[in-house]
């Protein structure tokens, strides 16, 4: 079938760390089309599906009281620091058991906060066993200075148990400004950031006799710094079938996020895709409906998922004393599906078909994106990305005027 030939060629297109489909899937469900065994290829493609969409995700976080282990949390949550539901910052750690914190949006998504393990009576191995270690999917370790031996035996414990761990070294903002006043002449940006990496990583090494990875993080300006490579880390060691709800659990911060964010999606969409192409092709397999239900709820979410929702966007157009509407017009995707006196929706979708078209091989194209709603999904996810690149710094909207919006528009857009 002519779909299986370009089937290989779109998850191609993705790096590494943004698939959602394990490799096994792609391969059973291209075999299954290639052998018209398409019932069987819907049940694979169902699967994975389900798996990707109901993933749960376990993440703890453990270390030492001051460390900035609970303003670690709530920014990995998306969530203000004296919102409702945050981690308590600024107290002393009272209580010896694990704390979950489910994410602002997702709710497939906790983090646990552990006390380190320093603040406890337990022995390493004792700590994982009462810390219920085998839950978590990683660990991330946090100090705010030297990284102490429990860290390391704590992180050697977790290695025998095959399981993943990070070092996390935070308030790094606080040691550069803390030396720029001390050292203002001799002050060198670099300089300090390598000593503090040598110096974390010297004291593991001693500790493991390895050289662990150390990631330099800031928890008030998390796009900065080591964070955004600790992401891409992270999805990288994560299962295919883990790394889109925790892409789409990020905050929308840097420009690599929020195409981690779009890949996941466009790969979701392209199965659902499949699947309805398939049950297009069964004899009695069920009338499709041209649009998808709920396509709005649908767009709704995405627009969650890119920081583009009302509440993210009233708060952004406060910074700038407007209204949320009048914000608005600097972006694209509100005036997506208007139409105006030169060009209607069906022409712009049908560049859109076209350009699809071209980059997977014209019939398979065709064949695959033939319903709107998948077009549309797929056209709605460009733009919510490219406003979401846009806001990252938002006051260039306002400096320079591109016709009636401000955000990059879609090379075959226009």
């Amino acid at each position: 079938m002519a779909w299986a030939s370009g089937f290989d060629a779109f998850f191609k297109n993705f790096k590494r760390e943004s698939k959602i489909i394990p490799k096994e899937a792609i391969t059973s469900i291209k075999n299954f089309i290639e052998k018209n065994k398409l019932q069987e290829a819907i049940s694979v493609i169902e699967k994975a599906l389900r798996d990707i969409e109901s993933a749960p995700l376990n993440i703890a976080v453990t270390g030492e009281t001051g460390t900035g282990k609970s303003t670690f949390i709530n920014a990995l949550r998306g969530v203000e620091q004296d919102a409702e539901g945050a981690a308590p910052t600024g107290v002393v750690e009272t209580t010896m058991k694990r704390t979950p914190y489910p994410h602002a949006k997702l709710q497939n998504v906790t983090v646990w906060d552990l006390p380190g393990i320093g603040s406890t009576s337990f022995p390493p191995q004792t700590y994982l066993t009462e810390m219920k270690f085998n839950e978590y999917d990683f660990f991330i370790i946090i100090s705010s200075s030297r990284f102490k031996e429990n860290d390391a035996q704590l992180a050697k414990a977790i290695a025998e148990m095959k399981m993943n761990f990070y070092f996390v070294r935070t308030k790094i903002d606080n040691d550069l400004d803390n030396e720029q006043r001390s050292k203002p002449k001799t002050f060198n940006k670099e300089k300090i950031l390598k000593k503090i990496l040598d110096d974390c990583t010297d004291q593991l090494q001693k500790a493991l006799s390895s050289e662990p990875p150390v990631f330099l993080v800031s928890n008030f300006d998390m796009s900065d710094y080591d964070f955004p490579k600790l992401e891409t880390k992270l999805l990288g060691d994560l299962p295919a079938h883990k790394r889109h709800i925790f892409s789409l659990s990020l905050q929308s911060l840097t420009e690599a996020t929020i195409n981690y964010k779009r890949d996941s999606l466009k790969q979701k969409v392209f199965l659902e895709a499949i699947k309805a192409g398939i049950f297009a092709t069964i004899p009695l397999g069920g009338m499709i409906s041209d649009d998808i239900e709920n396509l709005d709820e649908t767009f709704n979410l995405y627009r969650s998922y890119f920081g583009l929702d009302d509440a993210s966007l009233e708060n952004i157009a406060k910074e700038f004393n407007m209204s949320v509407n009048d914000f608005k017009v600097h972006l694209r995707f509100p005036h997506l599906f208007a139409e105006d006196k030169e060009e209607s929706l069906e022409e712009k979708l049908f560049k859109y078909i076209k350009h699809i078209s071209s980059v997977t091989g014209g019939p398979f194209a065709t064949g695959i994106y033939y319903r709107r709603a998948y077009y549309l999904q797929n056209l709605f996810l460009d733009t919510a990305a490219n406003d979401a690149i846009a806001l990252l710094n938002s006051e260039e909207l306002f400096e320079k005027k591109v016709g009636q919006y401000i955000s990059k528009p879609l090379d075959y857009w226009e």
